[in-house]
């Protein structure tokens, strides 16, 4: 959850006085979304057909050599197999005929999906101009089209290595930092509310949108470790809450969003290890996923969180380690531990009876500072992305943050 100084005050005055009167406070912000926007905001919310539903209706009409092509929800190791057995003439000609396709298909070459994010750009550029000439579209509708080639061009600059991308509605996108084929070990930075293409990357406050936070981290990694090879995914590529609303409090974005990510790690190259860094809503979605991520995924660390939708870190499966940060005036304190029906998101994953190895966030500010340079958030996020666990610093001094006692404790 980014922020809530949309909603007209200053988080931290909202989130004064006495844990009673805190949770009190919440719990009248939850009803009141509930009476303002009632339960048909988690119910009916359906993605509109766009750009993106049209590629993938022409790409199941298409074959190559009179072969049928791959469906867009196969299994990664299935369109792996497909790109495979095509010759490169072949895969380029998919990659420019079918960009929006391609360029989002897990288990198709990153370097593939690259070039055909790319082609997807240009094209996006090129439709947003022609509404800016539309007589039909509002003041409103020409400055959004201006802001969106703006940040499709941006995307564009230089060599950069986008994994994922589609203009439909709100819009989403991916971002690698770094040989994602030869690397050793792969983070994913999983961001949390009002994520989206216009918010992926910023110029103020650089280092509280995916892109930066990706950046920051792969620069850290490479600091922590520069004999391990390395690759960050800055990964916007799931449908986030708008705002702190109804969707923030529930799961069922963050259930979506869960099933994207499964299939993400699933489909990335070689035998590289994996370690999820999880900020706000972002870490609902890494709970949720945790339950049948491939055991390639080492790590889960989450910050500024609002609960992973469980009670202890046994609950949530598998056999990754899992870390939790939060700094000392982030707004979220008061959010875990509240639940309302169908909302709330489980136990505060810092709370000794989570049972998280918890990680020291000096230096961080807010809520949006975890991947801030100089923290020692950010430094305790590389040496877990690079494997040099000893050498992460914990909240009450010393290094190392070794396995936590208490009743959340699962052996590993």
């Amino acid at each position: 959850m980014s922020s809530l100084s949309e909603l007209g005050s200053s988080p931290t005055s909202w989130f004064s006085g006495s844990p009673a009167s805190r949770a009190a406070l919440v719990l009248g912000l939850v009803l009141m979304l509930l009476a303002t926007t009632g339960w048909t905001a988690i119910r009916t919310h359906r993605p509109q057909p766009g750009a993106r539903a049209a590629a993938q209706a022409a790409w199941n009409r298409a074959t190559v050599d009179g072969r049928r092509l791959p469906r867009p929800e196969a299994s990664p190791a299935a369109v792996r197999a497909f790109f495979r057995s095509l010759g490169e003439k072949q895969r380029r000609r998919l990659a420019q005929r079918h960009a929006l396709v391609v360029g989002n298909l897990n288990g198709a070459p990153a370097a593939l999906r690259y070039r055909a994010n790319r082609t997807a750009l240009r094209q996006a550029i090129g439709t947003e101009r022609a509404r800016l000439h539309d007589d039909r579209l509002t003041e409103l509708g020409r400055r959004q089209a201006a802001r969106r080639m703006h940040r499709y061009g941006s995307l564009l600059d230089g060599n950069r290595q986008i994994l994922a991308f589609d203009p439909t509605g709100p819009g989403r996108v991916a971002e690698v930092f770094g040989d994602l084929d030869s690397a050793q070990r792969v983070s994913i930075v999983v961001p949390g509310v009002d994520t989206d293409l216009l918010t992926f990357e910023r110029t103020r406050r650089t280092y509280a949108a995916p892109a930066g936070m990706a950046r920051a981290l792969h620069r850290a990694e490479r600091a922590a470790a520069p004999r391990v090879r390395t690759a960050v995914i800055a990964w916007a590529d799931y449908t986030s809450p708008a705002g702190i609303g109804m969707d923030a409090a529930a799961g069922r974005l963050a259930a979506a969003g869960a099933v994207t990510l499964r299939s993400l790690v699933r489909a990335l190259p070689g035998t590289s290890s994996v370690a999820l860094f999880c900020h706000s809503y972002g870490s609902v979605v890494c709970g949720v996923a945790a339950r049948s991520l491939p055991s390639r995924v080492t790590d889960i660390a989450v910050a500024g969180s609002p609960g992973m939708r469980a009670e202890r870190v046994a609950d949530l499966g598998g056999r990754a380690r899992i870390w939790a940060t939060r700094d000392a005036d982030d707004w979220i304190e008061d959010v875990p531990n509240l639940e309302f029906g169908a909302l709330g998101h489980g136990v505060d994953p810092v709370s000794p009876a989570f049972g998280a190895r918890l990680l020291s966030a000096a230096g961080a500010t807010g809520h949006a500072g975890y991947f801030v340079p100089g923290t020692a958030s950010l430094e305790n996020f590389a040496r877990v992305g690079v494997g040099d666990l000893a050498a992460v610093s914990c909240p009450s001094g010393g290094t190392g943050c070794g396995r936590p006692a208490g009743p959340g404790h699962r052996a590993l």
